[in-house]
Order: C-alpha cells, then structure tokens, then sequence
C-alpha cells in the first residue's frame, strides 16, 4: 500500500518538508553562533518543522552540540516549568540514562532533586523538587543548561515551544524577568523559542516594555512560494504513480492560499480520491472532505463569539475597509466605535483575523471558506467555475 506523501498535523519530515531554505540557514547559523532566536508566524505555518529540521541538520554536522526540546503546552505554572526544563536538560547531556542520574547529582550543589525512572528510562524518566526549596534556588534551575555546558565542554541549543503560555502564570512578571536576566548571561548557550499565539510572542518580543525585548534575533516566517508548492504536488503525484497537472496543482495552493497545514491537507485528500490522474472534480471532493473535517472545530471557534464580532467578520470578508465609518457600522450593525475597536483586537488576538496594507483578512483560509459558506452561503463550488481561473 502507497503511503501519502503529503503530511498534515504533526511536524513534517524530510520528504514532505517544502523549502525553507533561507529560514534554515538563518536559523542554523544564529544558533550555532550563540544567537537567541525567536520564529514567530501564525498557527500552523511550519514553525515546529522547520527547527526539528534545522536541529536535525546541525547535530549531524556538529557532535559537539547538545539539543534539549521542551514544550510548554501543558505547563500552567512556573513550578512545572522549572521541572520540565530540568529534566529535558538533564536528558540532552547524555545519551545513556545511566549517567542521567549521575549528571543530576553532579550538576545540583543547592537543591536535591528526587529521581523517577521507569521500565522505559526515555519516557519515563523525571525529575521533582521540593517545592519551597526550588523557589528560593530557581537560578540554579534556571543556569543548568550553562553548567552542563562548561563542564561537559559542550555548546548547548534549548528549544522552547508555545512559549507564550508562560504568560498564563501567576507569577509571570517576575518570573520572565528572571528568565532574562539568567539567560541572557550564558555564553555556551543558544535559545529557539517559538509558539502558536502569533500577537501573545510579538508582545514578548517585540514590546520594548517587556523583559524579553531584543532578547535575539526574531524570524518571522513568511508563506512559502506558489511555484515551490506546485513543484512540490506535481513531483510528489509523480513518485505515487500518480497525475496531477501544474494548474491544478496551482489551483490546490491558491485555494488554500499557500498556508502549510492546509496545502498539505487538502493535496493529501486530492491524493487519496486520485486513482489515476486529478481533475478539478477531484479537487472539489477533496476540498469539501477538509471542510467536513474541519466543521466541528470552527463550529466550536465562532460559538463563542459574539454576534457584532461576527458582524465585523462579515464585513472583513465583504472587503470592508472603514470598520469604525457609519456606512459600515449600519450595514452590518457593528455597534459603536469603542465596539468595533475592541471586536477587532479580540479577533486579531484570537489569530481569526490580521491587518494587512489596506484593511484586514482572515488568517485561516479553510475557516473562511467554511464561514462563507455558512454565514453568507456562499457555495465552495463557485471556486470551480470555469469561467474563474486559478492564480
């Protein structure tokens, strides 16, 4: 049975993994110059891939590299995240558990971590502090990637994902401050910190109120060329023994206007109905089997928004430029002023909508084409006119 060469909802590998050639390179060379680096872009735009990518990459090259991946998706508290970020470092200095164990009593002087290893050491392995003690020793935590690294002799790569929910601590004030000021002294070191919640991490970073501000160099990823997706569809069809030709390989990427996720989703589903050779027909089945698929998750996005935030939506996807004139407000009941202002940051906030040169868009393609087919009934099959080209 032929495997799908399109990959969707988990990070990509080296077969599926579209370009990013230039972002590779910047973000291999900053991290093995010591430079912290932070990717920012919206949801689903190929972060997590491109640094599993650049990673895999440099420790090939480089032995004297050590990578610790820790993700912060389930981590509520600055405990937890100290926990979490001592275990992954402790697991990053060696590739034998055995000295895992010896490393976390050789590289604590003040704290006294309790140890946990299961029947299967890479997954069950732990480690857990006392509580009141680890507060008042936090930078010891803190600088253990720098002191694995001088006395292992060893250049240190900490990758941090979802970063942004550090915000949600209760703590997080002062405990970003001490991340910074920890941080920002280790010379043996390189941070990639990267995460979902694209105006939680431009605040982080590029607010100059805020601690982490200029903390590195900041990639934000831009969407991967037209061309480079087309060849990529039409070489992957090929190496199945299947057909697709570049306009409709072209017309998947404009559909889905060249967002990563949803690219890979809706070529994988125009595969999988694809006996012999695609037609637009086939793509037309394959992009209502993503809408399908994808219903249940925006039906749950727009319940719990309000109906003037809804409004502004539709108003957004009507091309409507002046949200706060009173052409626009009347038409689509937008409410006041002060109501529009605040509807538009809870959107943009919410990664549903993004400023652009001359108004505002969504930032989910599939999400706009399933809201316009629900709220404005706009059929999806209208892409397929003949009379309407593809890009």
């Amino acid at each position: 049975m032929i495997t799908s060469p399109f990959i969707f909802g988990t990070t990509v590998t080296d077969e599926a993994f579209i370009n990013r050639t230039d972002e590779i390179k910047k973000l291999s060379d900053n991290l093995t110059s010591g430079i912290n680096t932070s990717l920012i872009s919206p949801r689903r735009w190929g972060k997590s891939s491109l640094v599993e990518k650049t990673i895999d990459d440099l420790v090939k090259k480089n032995k004297n590299i050590r990578i610790a991946m820790i993700d912060l998706f389930t981590v509520n508290s600055s405990e937890q995240f100290l926990e979490k970020f001592a275990r992954e470092l402790i697991k990053a200095s060696s590739t034998k558990w055995q000295e895992w164990v010896k490393n976390t009593r050789l590289f604590f002087k003040m704290l006294i971590p309790k140890i946990n290893i299961g029947i299967d050491p890479a997954h069950d392995f732990s480690i857990s502090f006392d509580w009141r003690e680890m507060k008042k020793n936090e930078e010891e935590i803190l600088n253990l990637p720098e002191t694995i690294a001088q006395q292992k002799k060893i250049k240190i790569i900490v990758c941090i994902d979802e970063f942004q929910n550090i915000a949600s601590f209760s703590d997080f004030e002062s405990f970003e401050k001490k991340l910074r000021a920890i941080w920002q002294r280790q010379h043996n070191v390189a941070y990639c910190i990267y995460g979902s919640r694209r105006h939680m991490m431009n605040d982080i970073f590029n607010n100059p109120s805020k601690p982490f501000y200029r903390f590195g160099d900041i990639i934000l990823l831009e969407k991967i060329d037209k061309n480079e997706w087309v060849r990529f569809i039409t070489g992957s069809f090929k190496k199945t023994d299947k057909q697709i030709s570049m306009d409709e390989a072209a017309l998947i990427a404009d559909l889905m206007q060249c967002h990563p996720w949803y690219v890979q989703q809706l070529a994988h589903y125009t595969w999988n109905l694809t006996a012999d050779k695609t037609t637009k027909g086939t793509i037309e089945k394959a992009l209502s089997e993503l809408i399908n698929a994808n219903t249940p998750f925006y039906q749950t996005e727009t319940e719990i928004l309000s109906s003037t935030q809804l409004n502004l939506l539709i108003a957004v996807l009507n091309g409507e430029k002046q949200l706060t004139s009173v052409s626009a407000m009347n038409t689509y009941r937008l409410g006041t002023p002060r109501n529009v202002s605040r509807n538009k940051t809870q959107l943009i906030n919410s990664d549903i909508i993004q400023a652009t040169g001359n108004g505002f868009e969504f930032v989910d393609p599939a999400f706009e084409l399933w809201f316009r087919q629900t709220f404005l009934n706009q059929p999806i099959h209208k892409h397929f006119d003949p009379e309407v080209k593809s890009g």
